[in-house]
């Protein structure tokens, strides 16, 4: 039988700012990265096919 799922906490003082921070200024990624990537993620939906 599944867990129910938790409440979502919710963040206040420092956590939240941290938080507020990261998501208004996301890192860059390089394109050789966001490439990498993408092939793993599809060599992982090649391997998921293949257990159906």
């Amino acid at each position: 039988m599944a867990r129910p799922i938790r409440e979502t906490p919710i963040l206040l003082g420092e956590d939240a700012r941290r938080f507020e921070e990261r998501i208004k200024n996301p890192r860059k990624v390089s394109k050789e990265e966001l490439e990498r990537v993408r092939k793993n993620y599809e060599l992982v939906l090649k391997a998921a096919s293949n257990f159906k």
